[in-house]
């Protein structure tokens, strides 16, 4: 079965509100290989006190897992939140073919924000990224849960 881009950001949001759920900045991301979900992640940094614990990280190590493989070649990550330096090296590495993200991040997003990371001609690897893909969902979620984070102080 074939999705369209969308389907999986809609995956993706469904695990950043898990993250919100649990206390987390809400951050979803999926891993997609011919068609298929093959890794997800979502912000565990607070719970799992590992500060690398960002939802692509742990979409790419769930994925490198179920495909028993750490290049990730012919995959694409779709991820809610525009991804940071620590997460555009680790998709590099990975060798994941393309990224989609929703919402930019102003303060620490290394593809339109602060940089772009990803078009550094010195990478061995070439990363397609597209950005904005369901943006207004991405910042609603994030927007919701910091409203409800100030609420509660």
């Amino acid at each position: 079965m074939s999705h369209k881009p969308e389907y999986f950001m809609y995956r993706a949001l469904e695990l950043a509100q898990k993250a919100a759920n649990e206390g987390e900045v809400p951050v979803g991301a999926v891993v997609v290989f011919e068609g298929e979900i093959v890794g997800k992640g979502w912000n565990q940094p607070v719970s799992g006190c590992d500060p690398t614990a960002h939802a692509e990280i742990m979409a790419l190590r769930d994925a490198a897992r179920q495909m028993d493989n750490y290049r990730l070649i012919d995959c694409d990550l779709y991820v809610t939140l525009e991804p940071c330096t620590m997460c555009a090296g680790a998709i590099i590495h990975s060798r994941i073919r393309h990224v989609y993200y929703g919402a930019a991040e102003p303060r620490t997003g290394v593809n339109e924000s602060i940089c772009n990371l990803f078009a550094q001609p010195w990478y061995n690897h070439k990363v397609k990224v597209t950005g904005g893909l369901l943006a207004g969902k991405s910042k609603q979620v994030m927007k919701s849960f910091f409203s409800e984070r100030r609420k509660s102080k």
